[in-house]
């Protein structure tokens, strides 16, 4: 028996370990996959010049995509632990917005090639790339910070209230990713109705608190660990057991 509990909090150990790492992984992914040359003016005509750089954004994105997915599949069980029925949905959401980064890397890879187009047409053409790479830009951004990100962060909430619940986490830290959480949705939708524009002040802070709390979860879970859920939950899952 006794080996049984040393065998599950060994497996609690590294799930939360996994757990913690991958979450450092995406928010690396994160900061390779993007392209800020793209939001310059004359963006079509320098991307081929830096297609490696093009080229390792669309890799760390992929990376992301499936470090994400990874994240769904491991945290799945945990939400089931605290709300077996909720489960699904939560996994549905979080699946959705992993979806939506690997569509995303399309945009990137059909402005690259825009990008070559671009450099190879006549002036009096190039109006029609311009307005395709405008369209392409706004297409990646809906994707990655509304598709992506909408999802993502409502079965953000299913994650956090079931941390909240289980006490796999510290109380406070649950909290936090609650509210973050909700800060992160309230100005995804500002976006999505146009607004609040990305690149400002306004929408970084209101996403701050997340990115915060995701460096301070991974390194928590990395050192310590989950903490022994609740006494309450323990018992009620227990009592499902017998029946």
């Amino acid at each position: 028996m006794n080996h049984g509990k040393e065998t599950g909090a060994e497996n609690s150990r590294w799930t939360a370990m996994v757990f913690g790492v991958l979450l450092i992984a995406a928010m690396v992914s994160g900061v390779f996959s993007s392209v800020p040359t793209i939001e310059e003016p004359d963006y079509l005509m320098k991307l081929p010049s830096i297609e490696s750089r093009v080229l390792i954004a669309v890799f760390f994105q992929a990376s992301m995509a499936i470090i994400y997915m990874a994240i769904t599949a491991i945290t799945y069980p945990l939400v089931k632990r605290a709300y077996p029925k909720a489960a699904l949905a939560y996994f549905a959401f979080r699946t959705t917005g992993g979806a939506f980064l690997f569509i995303g890397i399309v945009t990137l890879l059909l402005l690259l090639a825009l990008g070559r187009q671009y450099l190879q047409t006549d002036a009096v053409d190039l109006i029609g790339i311009e307005i395709i790479g405008t369209l392409l830009r706004h297409t990646r951004d809906w994707l990655n910070h509304i598709g992506m990100i909408l999802p993502w962060s409502i079965g953000g909430i299913f994650l956090y209230s079931s941390f909240l619940k289980t006490r796999l986490i510290p109380g406070w830290m649950a909290i936090w990713g609650l509210v973050a959480t909700a800060l992160t949705l309230t100005v995804t939708i500002l976006y999505m109705l146009d607004r609040i524009k990305l690149v400002t002040i306004a929408y970084f802070a209101l996403n701050a608190p997340t990115a915060f709390l995701e460096l301070v979860l991974a390194v928590y879970l990395i050192t310590c660990g989950f903490s022994k859920p609740s006494a309450s939950l323990t018992g009620s899952q227990r009592k499902g057991n017998v029946q």
